[in-house]
């Protein structure tokens, strides 16, 4: 099983319309790299969503429910998209200031490269982000 941060602004796609909806494709991801990410994925894979913009934090855990295909938004078949599931909302959402200050989370792409939308995490740093969504409430 891989593990995965994508951000999402929300006041364009929200965690709380994710859950209305139940899933979502993954759509938008315009990076050549986030794309990679997103072909990279699998099902099964979980994944943490972050409000990036305004709130700059992780509320939620979703999962892939569905590996990469064409982004149905674009005729350009170098866009592809996956779909999501929400798992879990976090008890409190982990902001980037907490991520910043954790000396086991420094060096995840989410704060060496801030733009990238779609981003690969190692376990362990999944687990802490979870953790602290976990623990603070």
């Amino acid at each position: 099983m891989n593990y995965w941060l994508v951000k999402s602004e929300p006041f364009k796609y929200s965690w709380e319309e994710f859950l209305q909806d139940g899933w979502t494709y993954w759509d938008g991801v315009r990076n050549y790299q986030a794309r990679n990410n997103l072909k990279g994925m699998k099902k099964g894979d979980q994944v943490l969503f972050y409000h990036s913009n305004k709130g700059l934090e992780v509320v939620g855990i979703s999962e892939v429910i569905r590996e990469y295909y064409q982004d149905p938004t674009t005729e350009d078949d170098r866009w592809v998209v996956v779909d999501l599931r929400p798992v879990e909302t976090l008890e409190t959402p982990v902001s980037l200031s907490q991520i910043k200050n954790d000396g086991m989370l420094i060096d995840i792409a989410l704060v060496k490269q801030s733009r990238l939308s779609v981003i690969r995490l190692e376990k362990k740093h999944f687990d802490t982000i979870v953790e602290l969504g976990r623990k603070n409430a």
